[in-house]
């Protein structure tokens, strides 16, 4: 009967080269049992969420939906079956109760109760894929949406061969259910954890996130267009979708906040290591904050005096600047440690760089507690007398 029935299977065209990943081809192709009307796209996988979008894509352009739907023993639609017992795919039951058709799978080795769907494919191949030039997979699926119009529709109906399959479907239309209000969302949607580094990594490639989101697990959603990356219920970035392997999509503003993050804190540790060398630094750099002036390059400067005249010789310049009322910058701090060395007689510092473990070996550390071992030599000795 026309708009009962409608069968659904998937087919591999091939390969797509996108940059450097080698992507399946898969078609998703949907065929209305009287009228033959063909639904044809093209994706990347032959996942879940490519699946139900293909059913979206074909309930979109008929303007409605069969009444049932039957598939092969694809694992999207069917799990598990022994004899007449079938276990079907809850996220297709979830999506038939949306939509309000019944899934019915085919028996097993019967692809005659297929027929039409395996038909649709040899043709679509034959008529439409053969020879076929295309720049991406968006205009594979322009051309394809073309074909299912055009050249498809206008084939002579099986059913009733002095019309078209256009012609049929229009009288097919009617019979088909409604759209509901709202389209089913086909999103796959997975969790993610983010490193240290603020990028999540989906399907073969790194998508940016604002740094105060690492170490986090995250949620992926993702259609055939967009990458969306939430944390909870807020959405912390959005990106195309790359198909690429091994690509890095990011937000401009994501990677200058984090420079910029890098930036503070790099400032705020000099200024820390400078303060508990040169406690009179903190006063220099309260009055340098007053005027405006460059915290970091005054910092930097001043570390660098740090290490090449020592720290009692930059507290005491820094004392004398401040006494003097001289502006809080560096160069009158230089001048003051110039003056100072010029009167003990002692030659100009020479600025020597130390490997990294050298440097090391002045960093403050907490000694341990010693009682701690009085103690299990105590428990040592009670032990014996026991």
């Amino acid at each position: 009967m026309p708009g009962e029935v409608g069968e659904v299977d998937w087919a591999s065209f091939g390969h797509l080269q996108i940059g450097r990943a080698r992507r399946p081809l898969m078609a998703f192709v949907m065929v209305l049992a009287w009228s033959r009307q063909i639904w044809l796209r093209f994706f990347l996988d032959a996942r879940m969420d490519s699946f139900l979008a293909g059913h979206v894509g074909a309930f979109e352009a008929w303007s409605g939906v069969p009444r049932v739907l039957k598939y092969d023993n694809l694992r999207s639609a069917v799990l598990e079956r022994q004899g007449d017992a079938i276990r079907f795919n809850p996220a297709l039951l979830a999506f038939a109760s949306h939509y309000r058709f019944e899934p019915r799978p085919v028996a097993v080795a019967r692809g005659n109760e297929k027929g039409r769907v395996e038909r649709a494919i040899r043709f679509a191949r034959e008529s439409f894929f053969a020879a076929r030039k295309y720049a991406d997979l968006g205009d594979l699926n322009a051309q394809a949406a073309q074909w299912c119009m055009g050249v498809a529709a206008d084939r002579p109906c099986r059913e009733d061969p002095a019309i078209t399959v256009r012609e049929a479907f229009e009288r097919e239309k009617p019979s088909l259910l409604a759209l509901p209000d709202n389209a089913y969302p086909c999103e796959l949607q997975l969790p993610v954890t983010a490193g240290k580094t603020p990028y999540v990594r989906f399907d073969l490639n790194d998508y940016s996130i604002p740094h105060t989101h690492v170490r986090r697990t995250l949620t992926v959603r993702a259609d055939q267009h967009q990458v969306r990356i939430l944390d909870g219920a807020a959405v912390v970035a959005e990106h195309a979708r790359s198909y690429d392997r091994g690509a890095q999509i990011e937000i401009a503003t994501h990677i200058d906040a984090l420079v910029e993050h890098k930036r503070e804190a790099r400032h705020h540790r000099g200024l820390d290591h400078l303060a508990h060398a040169a406690p009179a630094a903190r006063t220099l750099m309260l009055r340098a904050a007053e005027r405006g002036s460059n915290l970091g390059n005054i910092t930097a400067q001043l570390l660098r005096l740090l290490d090449r005249y020592g720290a009692a010789e930059l507290q005491a310049a820094i004392e004398e600047t401040l006494a003097s009322g001289a502006a809080p910058h560096q160069n009158p701090v230089r001048l003051a440690l110039e003056r100072r060395r010029a009167a003990r007689g002692a030659p100009p510092p020479i600025a020597i760089k130390l490997p990294e473990h050298v440097r090391d070996k002045d960093k403050r550390v907490t000694p341990h507690r010693l009682d701690i071992y009085d103690q299990l030599t105590a428990e040592a000795d009670d032990d014996k007398q026991d």
